[in-house]
């Protein structure tokens, strides 16, 4: 069985969300997903719904098999936890593959990194991210 981990913030699901996970589902047998503390969200605004929520949410999608919580200091106890044999990154994690490589093979875990195909755009007007949602909530709600 090949077991893959996914991870992310999943503040507002989006299609763009439900796109990554269904192609990493696709790269394996069991899709875990560890879905991000607050607490450890510092390459972007921080995330209007908490954890838990978030945790939930993603668990009731239909790619994934269990959804966790990150831990609030290691991002790789989940990942030493769950041993996967694939890590899924989306196609514009912030991530960089090389350094997250070393940093698993520094802590003895052996698995393959992967990137999402990105989700096609069909039209400009998609929402593909959860900034750009809580921007058109913003611009719609004060006119």
């Amino acid at each position: 069985m090949t077991r893959v981990v996914a991870q992310g913030t999943f503040d507002i699901l989006h299609p763009g969300h439900v796109h990554y996970l269904a192609d990493a589902a696709d790269m394996g047998d069991e899709l875990h997903v560890i879905v991000a503390r607050s607490v450890n969200v510092t390459h972007k605004e921080p995330p209007v719904v908490p954890d838990e929520q978030r945790r939930e949410m993603v668990s009731a999608l239909k790619p994934v098999d269990e959804a966790h919580l990150g831990h609030p200091e290691d991002i790789f106890v989940p990942i030493e936890r769950i041993e996967p044999d694939i890590i899924a990154l989306g196609y514009d994690q912030h991530h960089d593959d090389e350094q997250l490589e070393a940093a698993l093979s520094a802590r003895g875990i052996d698995c393959e990194i992967r990137r999402a195909s990105p989700l096609e755009a069909e039209a400009a007007e998609r929402l593909l991210s959860t900034g750009r949602i809580i921007d058109k909530v913003l611009d719609e709600r004060s006119e």
